[in-house]
């Protein structure tokens, strides 16, 4: 079977749900999960500006742009502080740069992947990550024969090797992509390792300590919900 591809769009969603388990307690307590998402969302706005020589940008011009209202947009931003100047607009590198350091992803943090099938495989060989802050440093799987079509610049290690990988590379964010049936093990581990937030691909959901972020990513329910706007 070839595996999956994994687009930029797809991608963005999973940064937005790794950054949520970036941020401290104290901030998750504080920020929705949605309002920390189009953070992300403006964030690429910003960089976009940035890269084609736009210095300023107004809110209704950066909100039209990342797809909400303006009014949404300045209420997100004033979880982080005041910024623009009125009648000016936002200075695109300044907004850009107060985003990036509130969510950590001013440079690369290290994220562990365990278990790599099709999925897991495609998310490895996907090298948008990294233009986003994350940096998928390792895998881990309990089939240490895997075959594989395509070379990984990642190594691949058994699940004995987990926690002192986690432990010695500072690690705290895991990409979860194992079979239902071993997800909950698997995530015991992780939380066993120092692992405070994952990004669970696994149609179940995780029973973890508080202090643990669980992110879920269901793509036959993100299908299912788009097949009921669509139909006639």
């Amino acid at each position: 079977m070839r595996a999956l591809a994994v687009g930029p769009r797809a991608c963005a969603h999973f940064r937005a749900r790794l950054v949520f388990a970036r941020l401290n307690k104290s901030q998750r307590s504080q920020i929705p999960r949605k309002a920390v998402y189009r953070l992300s969302l403006y964030l690429r706005c910003l960089q976009r500006l940035r890269a084609n020589g736009i210095r300023t940008v107004s809110s209704e011009a950066l909100a039209a742009a990342a797809g909400v209202k303006s009014t949404q947009l300045r209420k997100d931003l004033t979880y982080f502080g005041q910024f623009g100047t009125r009648g000016l607009g936002y200075d695109v590198a300044q907004l850009a740069g107060m985003i990036t350091d509130l969510l950590g992803t001013n440079s690369l943090q290290p994220v562990i992947l365990v278990g790599v099938g099709n999925l897991g495989t495609a998310l490895l060989s996907y090298r948008g990550f990294e233009k986003e802050g994350f940096e998928i440093v390792a895998a881990f799987d309990i089939d240490r024969s895997l075959q594989r079509g395509k070379r990984l610049k990642q190594p691949i290690f058994g699940m004995d090797r987990l926690a002192a990988f986690a432990a010695g590379h500072g690690v705290k964010m895991a990409v979860l992509t194992v079979p239902a049936t071993v997800a909950q093990e698997v995530a015991n581990d992780l939380v066993a390792a120092g692992i405070t937030g994952i990004l669970n691909f696994a149609p179940i959901v995780l029973q973890v300590p508080e202090d643990v972020v669980v992110n879920n990513v269901n793509l036959a329910i993100e299908l299912e919900n788009l097949s009921y706007f669509i139909q006639e």
